[in-house]
Formats: structure tokens, C-alpha cells, sequence
């Protein structure tokens, strides 16, 4: 599987923890990569038991980690691509928490799946970072490029 990132490059980009960025999107590597091979379970082991998550397919809020793992089990072995690209990424963060946002576009064939938007909340516990926030919706929802 070739996966890549991709920075957006701008003049315009606000200023962030590099190490930060690299850290928290090497945690996302290993679960897209799981994710693509149809096993959702990267995220969960990744995700704090009080996680809450926003999906535009399910009508209301996942609220903790025994829903997300119910939700994510009925999409076990469901979900495949071949590759993915985590684009324009960047993370602002205080202390102990930090927001993590990019673009995802996965790939069967060399064909691109729908776009993706994705922000997830990491907060630090112990000496581990874990998601207590994630919301992911489709870039092109309102019919506008993303």
C-alpha cells in the first residue's frame, strides 16, 4: 500500500509543533492503513474510552468507545483501498490537547474514492496521545471542491 502526505504548502499556514504534527499523523498513518485493509480497530486502540464521534452517515452523535466499537464492527472487512493520501495537514495544540485537521482521499485502482474532511481532538494522557473528538465529513457534501 503507498500512502502518502502532503503539506498544503501555503504562505498563509499557521505556525505549528513539527515534531507534534509528525507524531500525531504517524498514529494516523497506522490506523488509515489498517482502515483501508478493512479493519477499523487502529482507531479504536488509539481513541480514550470517553471518545466521541461525528460520522455524516450515522444521524446522531457516538458517544464512547463500547459505541464506536459496536458501530465499527459492523464495518469490519467492508472498507478497502489500495492507497491513501492524508492532505494539507495541520495541528494546533495547548498543553496537554491538540487538534488535528487534513484532507483524506483513498484510492482502488488508482481511482479516488470520495474526499474526506477530518478533525480529530487528541488529548496527552500519561505519555500517550489518544482521540476524544473525531468528526469526519465529506469535502464535497455542499457540492463545492475542498
Amino acid at each position: 500500500m503507498s500512502n502518502r502526505h502532503e503539506s498544503d504548502g501555503g504562505a498563509e499556514s499557521p505556525p505549528m509543533n513539527h515534531d507534534l504534527l509528525l507524531e500525531l499523523l504517524a498514529l494516523e498513518h497506522v490506523a488509515l492503513t489498517r482502515w483501508c485493509a478493512g479493519d477499523p480497530g487502529g482507531f479504536l486502540e488509539i481513541s480514550a474510552p470517553e471518545v466521541v464521534y461525528f460520522d455524516p452517515f450515522v444521524e446522531r452523535r457516538i458517544d464512547g468507545i463500547a459505541a464506536l466499537t459496536a458501530y465499527y464492527e459492523a464495518l469490519h472487512g467492508k472498507i478497502r483501498a489500495d492507497r491513501f493520501e492524508i492532505l494539507h495537514p495541520v495541528v494546533n495544540a495547548v498543553t496537554n490537547m491538540a487538534v488535528l485537521s487534513f484532507h483524506f482521499v483513498s484510492f482502488v485502482r488508482d481511482h479516488a474514492a470520495p474526499k474526506w474532511n477530518c478533525t480529530e481532538v487528541y488529548r496527552l494522557d500519561a505519555s500517550r496521545w489518544r482521540i476524544v473528538q473525531s468528526h469526519w465529513s465529506l469535502t464535497n457534501a455542499g457540492g463545492q471542491d475542498g
